[in-house]
C-alpha cells in the first residue's frame, strides 16, 4: 500500500454531531473512506451547544482542557473533546471545539431563536481556524495537508503563509479547499479583517469587486495550494457563469489550474435500501414490491390514502432560488391538476415557507408539506416515492439524486453541476432519471409530466430505469482515491 497521509480535516459540520446541508454528510464520509486507503484523517470541528456526550461517545482529553489562545486582546479559553465516527469497516477521529464565548448557542450559523444569522459570524470562525492552527502544537501530529471547506475555514491558508509561516512545526503543511457552497462566501466589513492579524496587503489582494469589504471564502481561494468542487461539472460552470461564480470570476480564473472537479460519494451504509436502519422495509433490485410498502406506510403517516397507480412525488430541498423553488411554486397549480400525491420536506425562506402551507391547505388531499429538516422523515421519502424532483438552478454536487438513485427513485433534474455529472437521460440505454436543460418553468413541468406519462404508459421502461439507478456507485472509495492523488500532488513538492 503506498504511504498515506496525515491530514487535518476542518469542517463547520459534522454529520451526527451537527448538519444544516450536504456539508456535514461529507466530513462524515470522505474522511472515513481515506482512512480506510491507509491515510491518518483527523476532523476537527466546533462542537456547538450542549450534545449528548454519553450517546455520541464524546471524552475529555486532559491535556487539550482549558486550554488558552490569545484573540482580540484577550485570553480565550477552549477544550478539545474527542470523538470517533464508525462505518462498516472504518473510522476517523474527531476533535470537538468547545468554547462558551462562540459556541455555547446550539446554532451553527443562525440563532435557533431569532432565526437570523449569529452577528458575531466573522468572530466565531476566525477563533475557531486561529485555535485550530494554534492546538497543532499541542497534539504533537503534524499534519501533510490541512483539508478546509467553505468559507467558515478558508482563513487558515493565508493565516498558515502569511502570519504562521515561521513556526517549525507549521512550516510547510499544504492546504486543500473545498467549495461545497459559493453563495455563502463569508463577506464582512473592512473592520473584520482588522481582527485576523493579517498584513494589510491580504485585504488588497482580495478586494477587486468586493466594495471594501472583506471574503473570507476569496481569501482562501488566492491561499490555497489547490482547490477543489464537488463536482467535475461544477469546477467548469464556475469559471464560466457569472451567476454561478458569484462575483468570483477574477480569482477562479487566476486559479483555474489549481481546481479540481471531484464528485462526491455517498455513505452506503447509511443510504442503501438493504440495509437502512431507518425505512419500514428493507428491499433490493429484486425486491420492489417492499419499496411500495415503504410508499404505503408513508402515505399511511399522514393520513393519506395508498393508490397502486398513483405516483408519489418527492422532494427534501432547502426552500430557496438556486434550488429550484421559484420554479416549484409556478408549476405547482399545473401539477396539481395531475393524477399524483407529493410530499416535501424543507426549510427556507419564509416567503416559501408561507407558500407551501397554504398550498397544503388548498390541495389537502394531494400535497403534504413538513417544514424543517428531519433526518428520518428524509430516509422514509427516498424510500417511499417514485420520482424524485431537484430543479436547481445551481447544484455544487447534490447528494438527494444520488440517495434517489439507490433507492431506486427516479430523479428529475436540470443539467447542472452534480445533477449533470450523474443522472443520464431516460431515452438512453442506461438512463436513470429525466433531464432537463433551461431553467424555466415550461421545460420543468413539461419533464415532469414525461416522467409521469412513461410512470403510467411504459412499466417496461420504468423497471429498468430503477435497475439502472439502484446499480449505480457513488461510493467514497472513488473520490477518496482522488483526493489522495491530490494530496500526493502537493505533499511532495
Amino acid at each position: 500500500m503506498k504511504k498515506g497521509y496525515n491530514v487535518l480535516f476542518v469542517t463547520s459540520e459534522v454529520f451526527p454531531y451537527s448538519k444544516t446541508g450536504g456539508l456535514a454528510d461529507v466530513s462524515n464520509s470522505l474522511p472515513q473512506a481515506l482512512n480506510s486507503l491507509g491515510n491518518e484523517v483527523r476532523i476537527i470541528t466546533p462542537k456547538y451547544g450542549p450534545l449528548d456526550e454519553r450517546r455520541l461517545q464524546i471524552h475529555e482529553i486532559k491535556r487539550l482542557k482549558d486550554i488558552k489562545i490569545d484573540f482580540l486582546g484577550k485570553q480565550v479559553k477552549f477544550s478539545i473533546k474527542s470523538s470517533f465516527i464508525h462505518g462498516k469497516n472504518t473510522k476517523a477521529q474527531i476533535y470537538l471545539l468547545e468554547n462558551n464565548d462562540f459556541f455555547k448557542n446550539k446554532g451553527i450559523y443562525y440563532n435557533p431563536r431569532t432565526k437570523k444569522e449569529f452577528s458575531n459570524n466573522d468572530e466565531r470562525f476566525l477563533f475557531f481556524s486561529k485555535a485550530v492552527i494554534e492546538i497543532l502544537e499541542i497534539l504533537q501530529w503534524k499534519p501533510d495537508v490541512i483539508h478546509c471547506n467553505d468559507w467558515q475555514t478558508s482563513l487558515i491558508p493565508a493565516m498558515l503563509k502569511r502570519i504562521y509561516k515561521k513556526n517549525e512545526h507549521i512550516k510547510g503543511i499544504k492546504t486543500v479547499l473545498t467549495i461545497h457552497n459559493l453563495v455563502k462566501q463569508g463577506i464582512f466589513p473592512k473592520s473584520s479583517f482588522n481582527k485576523t492579524g493579517l498584513p494589510e496587503t491580504v485585504f488588497e489582494e482580495q478586494l477587486q469587486g468586493q466594495n471594501n469589504k472583506f471574503n473570507f471564502l476569496k481569501t482562501g481561494l488566492i491561499y490555497a495550494d489547490k482547490i477543489t468542487t464537488v463536482s467535475k461539472k461544477f469546477a467548469e460552470e464556475i469559471l464560466t457563469d457569472k451567476e454561478i461564480n458569484k462575483g468570483l470570476e477574477d480569482v477562479l480564473i487566476k486559479r483555474k489550474k489549481d481546481i479540481i472537479g471531484i464528485l462526491s460519494g455517498i455513505d452506503y451504509s447509511v443510504w442503501s435500501p438493504n440495509v437502512d436502519k431507518i425505512i419500514y422495509y428493507r428491499y433490493t433490485y429484486q425486491e420492489i414490491p417492499l419499496k411500495y410498502e415503504n410508499k404505503r406506510e408513508l402515505l399511511k403517516r399522514f393520513n393519506f390514502e395508498y393508490k397502486e397507480d398513483v405516483p408519489l412525488i418527492g422532494m427534501i430541498t432547502k426552500l430557496v432560488d438556486h434550488k429550484g423553488f421559484d420554479l416549484v411554486v409556478k408549476i405547482l397549480p399545473e401539477l396539481m391538476k395531475e393524477n399524483i400525491q407529493m410530499i416535501i420536506l424543507g426549510r427556507g425562506e419564509e416567503h416559501y415557507q408561507k407558500f407551501l402551507l397554504q398550498a397544503k391547505k388548498k390541495y389537502p388531499e394531494k400535497l403534504i408539506v413538513h417544514i424543517g429538516y428531519d433526518e428520518e422523515l428524509a430516509h422514509h421519502i427516498e424510500a417511499g416515492a417514485d420520482i424524485f424532483l431537484m430543479p436547481s438552478r445551481y447544484e455544487p454536487c447534490g447528494y438527494n439524486q444520488m440517495y434517489s438513485l439507490s433507492y431506486g427513485t427516479i430523479p428529475v433534474v436540470r443539467k447542472t453541476g452534480g445533477l449533470a455529472d450523474t443522472i443520464i437521460n431516460y431515452n438512453k440505454p442506461e438512463g436513470n432519471g429525466f433531464v432537463f436543460e433551461k431553467y424555466n418553468p415550461k421545460d420543468f413541468l413539461n419533464t415532469v409530466k414525461l416522467a409521469l406519462s412513461v410512470y403510467h404508459n411504459n412499466k417496461s421502461r420504468w423497471c429498468s430505469m430503477i435497475r439502472n439507478a439502484m446499480n449505480q456507485d457513488f461510493s467514497w472509495k472513488t473520490s477518496a482515491k482522488k483526493y489522495m492523488e491530490l494530496y500526493k500532488l502537493i505533499a511532495h513538492r
